[in-house]
């Protein structure tokens, strides 16, 4: 892995004082996974570009936790994350601290300074590194096949101190990244802070940064954030809300929402359709006011585990008499699913192959044609703003598509005419003002009960 660094201010060599490291020697360094380099492609009074190459060992680099295939195969020795970063701060320790005995003026000065880091996770390096002052440029590594991947050959202009430039790498690279190689415990907040020390209190990504940073340990992320609200005097509100608002998961709020509809239908009688491993059919038994649940599901792995979580073979006779489990696939006509009151397909239809919601539409909508249907799928606008998610990829591997809010209006607005229902839309989860809510869900009424 590769960064480079340059500055165009006059006399440009100064940088090298400020590296402590000699323009017209390369260097080597022993790291933990590997051996630096260090050397100079341009050094004059105009220009001086220094490099960091990361050669890494696959022996030292296999030392670590993992399976055998994550061990040998894997993108580690060219993206430019953890690794790099400890090899940046090991060999540009100094630089990093802003001291230097023959040119402190110059280290203590905004030059111009570009970054260029050749292989880097790119979907949130606008985001992070704007506010700091830095300009980018970002162009996407490309698949096959005319598609990007979601690295990209990133260039960072901007006019700082090079022990700011150097902090911001050293922080950002990794949380980049979002994984680290090497185990986090509470030295690693020293870490941030020292390096945050003067802009990460005021960026307006500070949580993100921190939690990302701190591969999302709680106590490790309220500590840091708590301590930085003591050095930078953050609004004692902004603190309490990073630290104390529950988080509430975006699974939880579905089924909650799900929940919500069904009891304003007033439904009693309800078929799970696409049940999984049960998480929907436990909390409606946990309402009496359901006293019929009929989950079904194409995979009996799936019933099975649905079975054994619910602790079926444990349940009272009377809790038991609520609950059917039923083998059966969604796009197949069956008698036994008619005569109830609302049906649930919860993320449900995004796996099957578009060609196969006609049938779908029939043996829900016409065969056993509920009161009141609930069905929620992503949407995948608001992919973009999950920070961990590639560009361009599924939530889930088995997603055969994600449609976007107007696609799902459209495909909703003709069931419901094709079929005699009434339909009206909600949004899961929070709402952005552009891309909309993470979750989308469709509730479908019979006409002519409306």
């Amino acid at each position: 892995m590769l960064l480079t660094l340059t500055t165009t201010h006059r006399p440009a060599t100064a940088l090298s004082h400020l590296l402590h490291k000699h323009p017209e020697r390369a260097q080597s360094f022993t790291t933990s996974s590997g051996t630096a380099h260090v050397f100079y492609p341009r050094a004059d009074d105009e220009e001086c570009t220094v490099a960091l190459l990361l050669e890494v060992d696959p022996v030292a680099l296999v030392r670590g936790p993992g399976s055998t295939l994550t061990q040998y195969v894997n993108d580690r020795p060219y993206v430019a994350g953890s690794l790099l970063t400890v090899a940046l701060g090991s060999v540009f320790r100094t630089a990093m601290s802003g001291r230097s005995k023959s040119h402190q003026d110059v280290a203590a000065t905004p030059i111009p300074l570009t970054v260029r880091v050749p292989v880097l996770p790119h979907r949130l390096v606008e985001r992070l590194f704007t506010p700091l002052g830095w300009t980018t440029r970002i162009v996407p590594v490309p698949l096959g096949d005319g598609e990007d991947s979601r690295y990209a050959d990133v260039t960072l202009t901007g006019t700082l101190t090079l022990s700011d430039a150097l902090k911001h790498l050293y922080v950002l690279l990794p949380v980049l990244d979002g994984n680290k190689h090497y185990w986090v415990s509470q030295d690693e907040v020293d870490k941030l802070l020292r390096a945050g020390e003067g802009w990460l209190g005021t960026h307006p990504d500070r949580e993100l940064i921190t939690t990302r940073y701190l591969m999302r340990s709680r106590p490790l992320v309220q500590s840091a954030l708590s301590r930085l609200a003591d050095v930078e005097e953050l609004e004692p509100e902004e603190l309490d809300n990073a630290l104390t608002e529950p988080k509430v998961s975006l699974a939880v709020q579905r089924r909650e929402a799900v929940l919500d509809q069904l009891k304003q239908a007033g439904a009693r009688t309800v078929l799970d359709l696409g049940c999984g491993g049960g998480a929907l059919l436990r909390a409606l038994l946990e309402h009496p006011e359901f006293t019929h649940i009929h989950g079904v599901d194409v995979s009996s792995r799936a019933l099975a585990t649905a079975e054994r979580k619910l602790h079926v073979d444990r349940m009272s006779d009377r809790q038991r008499a609520r609950l059917t489990l039923r083998q059966s696939s969604l796009t197949y006509a069956d008698p036994a699913l008619k005569g109830y009151d609302a049906a649930v397909l919860m993320e449900v239809v995004e796996h099957l192959d578009p060609d196969r919601l006609p049938a779908l539409e029939h043996s829900v909508f016409v065969v056993a044609r509920p009161r009141t249907v609930l069905v929620t799928t992503p949407n995948v606008e608001y992919n973009a703003l999950f920070e961990t998610l590639p560009e361009n990829q599924h939530r889930h591997s088995d997603h055969r598509f994600e449609w976007t809010r107007a696609e799902f209006e459209d495909w909703t607005n003709g069931v419901a005419q094709r079929r005699g229902y009434t339909v009206r839309h909600l949004p899961i989860g929070p709402v952005d003002d552009e891309r909309g809510a993470p979750t989308q869900l469709a509730v479908f009424v019979v006409g002519d009960e409306n």
